[in-house]
């Protein structure tokens, strides 16, 4: 489903993507779970451009575990060979658990030495698939070692035994306002839905996050923004921009150069070639 691309600037580019849902046990830790896997030709790369959710996430893949932090910017990762990812979009309320300073570690990425992990999920994803093991995305590919390798996550988050504070819940309410509702366009918005002061959230994105408000409410637009200018080619982006609470189509188009670093009409084009 196109919904199931947001973020991602050129879906038809992308090797094998599933976003799994999450079960009820990690809800409050985890948004979904995301696993590409790819079989790349010799010789060549597979680059694939992202408007990343405005989050952190944890990343078991073959060689490491990685804890990666909130961007600011579009980004990108250049696939090679073959390979496989298994990612946890953390909730706020998560964050916590694997860094005491989100801002620190913006645009950036670590490597977590979580052995246990590594080893539950990498088994589930390498285990034999009958007696051919197919290949990702083949016919006979049925997603059971991508089931096994959230149920591993999972299990592993689960035994972190995790005690959640009412702020960090209320960290994971301000999330989900911002992300879901279009109405919120200002800081003041989400505060008054959550019925708190915008120091409090302002407070909460800086513990929780590591990026503000008024970043995650723009975070959301542009994500928006790619995503109608992409899957409607007729739609005028003009109409898109006030759809999406932009003050006319200039701001949208300075936003999409400021952050992606092309013009709505150039995205479109460009994904229409791909």
């Amino acid at each position: 489903m196109e919904g199931s691309f947001k973020g991602i600037l050129y879906p038809a580019r992308l090797p094998t993507f599933n976003r799994v849902p999450v079960p009820a046990s990690a809800a409050d830790l985890v948004q979904w779970f995301w696993i590409p896997e790819w079989d790349i030709e010799p010789g060549r790369t597979s680059r694939q451009h992202l408007i990343a959710y405005p989050a952190s996430n944890v990343v078991v893949q073959a060689a490491d575990v990685i804890f990666s932090g909130p961007t600011t910017r579009a980004a990108h990762r250049d696939l090679t060979g073959s390979g496989w990812a298994v990612g946890a979009l953390l909730r706020p309320a998560a964050v916590p658990l694997f860094t005491d300073d989100p801002g620190a570690m913006r645009d950036s990425e670590t490597e977590l030495a979580l052995t246990e992990l590594h080893t539950a999920v990498s088994n589930a994803m390498t285990a034999p698939r009958g007696d051919t093991a197919p290949r990702a995305g083949t016919p006979h590919d049925d997603g059971t070692h991508r089931s096994r390798a959230v149920e591993a996550f999972v299990a592993w988050l689960v035994s972190l035994d995790a005690v959640l504070s009412e702020e960090a819940l209320l960290a994971n309410r301000m999330m989900d306002v911002i992300a879901s509702d279009p109405e919120v366009l200002l800081l003041e918005d989400a505060a008054t839905r959550l019925s708190v002061s915008p120091r409090t959230l302002q407070r909460l994105a800086r513990k929780y996050i590591g990026l503000s408000p008024a970043a995650l409410i723009r975070r959301r637009r542009l994500q928006d923004a790619a995503e109608r200018t992409r899957s409607d080619p007729t739609a005028d982006l003009a109409a898109i921009a006030v759809e999406l609470g932009y003050a006319d189509h200039a701001h949208l188009t300075n936003d999409f150069q400021k952050y992606l670093g092309f013009t709505p009409s150039t995205y479109r084009r460009s994904a229409g070639e791909s």
